[in-house]
């Protein structure tokens, strides 16, 4: 291979890269990723090792720098950064995810396609699939997990949507994965040993004819409705923990939530209180007894600070990005996904106080502990998340089962005007497909809105401003199957593909040797 060709090779798998996020939200061009994928397997199908690992790199490279470009505009206009320091970090975050989670892919592929002398373009096309599929599973719990850019969200408001409830998001993401591949192991393969390539990809196909029909099954079923009022308070996130602003902020949602006391349902969003439990007992005491008398129930975000014995130390105080409900509703909940260096620093003995990003507000806070009971309110039981929660396609299944509603609060202030928002409310529109009931999701500055059981959304109200929704949300019951048995059938499934595709390899190799 001659280096024009070679260099052409990489130029094409980082605009491949690059182009994948505008098959995502706000873009929504869902055919881009069928030939974003195409591009990545056909510059990498013959390659050595070392020539498919670097182009999975700059794959990756392309993928994460243009698809959470958001991370810019986090740590600059947020996490006080200079532009070369935001700029330094947003890069070594885009090479470290493309290092960590795409390129690992590319090379397993290569590895397996020359070890076992792997020559069919189908029996390729089934490995990169297959490993495609498992690597972005990997991606959702490798170092606390970054699932983000799932190619199966692309397929959200298509009819092929409908498997998303039987087979989640990476169920999705095969599907459109091993179209794109087969699709060019047909289209590379000689008319004589076309074949294979034809049967596997109309295997294929047969999954998207079957979305049709299957889309009209109802896996859940409504069993009653409650009506809400998610309060939008657009706070400015510079004074969001501004001692000298907290007055005004409680001023805020409390002028908002005036008219909306004979809701069944208040929804405050992420941290709207920006006091700890312990400074705000008085206020939250008042709020009680304000939804109670109007047989209310008020659900709120604020940090709990919680101190329990310790056997090192007479005291141990923890911090928890915390819910809780108040009123006719009851409970609490700790966000246990947190994300990394907004809400916690990895070796923060080393890093702390380093820079300002180091050290922003409310980035001390503790995991909370799996099993914990869900919030009550009348008549339902309600899964809560807390913004970045909501991106786990396993874990948010988990959560819901048992309880007819989910709610959501957020804070994606954090995110300014860019992309993030709307990549962060498609993914949580896929979780209320994949569970088949309705979510309400509050937030500080938007997307505030009501979701349904089919992740389309009812109703929304206008972002950066302050306001409120009001509706009515279905309470569902029943399970889908994805909530049954989440992505195991699908990972199983990417593994027999792997499987089936070395062991034909194989077999042809002792037959050309017989």
């Amino acid at each position: 291979m001659n280096k024009k060709t070679l260099y052409f090779g990489h130029l094409a798998t980082l605009l491949a890269g690059s182009l994948f996020p505008l098959g995502f939200s706000p873009f929504n061009i869902w055919p881009v990723l069928i030939v974003a994928t195409a591009a990545g397997f056909a510059y990498t199908r013959t390659e050595t090792v070392k020539t498919t690992t670097v182009r999975g790199f700059l794959f990756g490279l392309g993928l994460f720098g243009t698809g959470t470009s958001w991370i810019y505009v986090s740590i600059h206009n947020f996490g006080a950064a200079s532009v070369p320091l935001a700029a330094l970090l947003t890069a070594l975050f885009v090479i470290m995810m493309a290092a960590l989670m795409v390129m690992p892919l590319f090379y397993l592929y290569a590895k397996l396609r020359h070890r076992f002398n792997i020559q069919a373009p189908w029996q390729q096309a089934l490995i990169f699939a297959g490993l495609w599929t498992l690597f972005e599973w990997v991606r959702s719990w490798l170092l606390t997990g970054f699932p983000w850019l799932l190619e199966g969200y692309s397929l959200l408001d298509t009819p092929v949507q409908s498997w998303a409830p039987v087979v989640g998001v990476f169920g999705l993401t095969l599907l459109m994965a091993s179209t794109a591949a087969l699709i060019t192991a047909t289209l590379v393969t000689d008319r004589a040993h076309r074949n294979p390539s034809l049967i596997a990809l109309s295997i294929t196909l047969v999954f998207w004819v079957a979305s049709v029909p299957l889309g009209k099954l109802q896996w859940t079923h409504p069993v009653g409705e409650i009506s809400f009022s998610a309060v939008q308070g657009n706070i400015p996130q510079l004074l969001k923990w501004d001692p000298g602003y907290v007055e005004k902020t409680l001023n805020t949602f409390y002028g908002l939530s005036e008219d909306e006391w004979d809701q069944e349902l208040i929804i405050w969003p992420e941290n709207a209180m920006p006091l700890y439990y312990s400074q705000a007992r008085s206020v939250l005491s008042q709020l009680n007894r304000k939804a109670a008398e109007h047989n209310s129930a008020l659900i709120l975000g604020l940090p709990i600070d919680e101190r329990s014995e310790d056997t090192k130390s007479l005291f141990d105080e923890k911090y928890y990005n915390g819910i809780i409900a108040m009123g006719l509703g009851e409970g609490r909940y700790y966000k246990q996904k947190l994300v990394p260096f907004g809400e916690y620093v990895p070796l923060d003995s080393l890093l702390r106080g380093l820079i300002s990003f180091f050290d922003l507000p409310m980035s001390a806070f503790s995991p909370g502990p799996g099993g914990q009971e869900k919030l009550r309110v009348p008549n339902t039981v309600i899964t809560t998340y807390i913004c970045y929660e909501v991106v786990y396609p396993d874990f948010a299944a988990r959560q819901a089962k048992d309880s007819g509603l989910l709610i959501t609060i957020s804070n994606d202030t954090w995110f300014g005007k860019s992309i993030g928002p709307e990549q962060h409310f498609q993914m949580a529109r896929m979780r209320s497909l994949e569970t088949g009931r309705y979510m309400i999701r509050a937030t500080n500055d938007g997307i505030t809105a009501l979701i349904n059981d089919k992740g389309q959304m009812v109703e929304s109200i206008e972002r950066f401003k302050p306001g409120v929704l009001r509706g009515t949300a279905e309470v569902m019951t029943g399970n889908t199957p994805f909530m049954l048995l989440g992505s195991w059938p699908v990972l199983f499934l990417s593994l027999i593909m792997i499987i089936v595709a070395v062991l034909s390899a194989r077999r042809s190799v002792s037959d050309s040797q017989k």
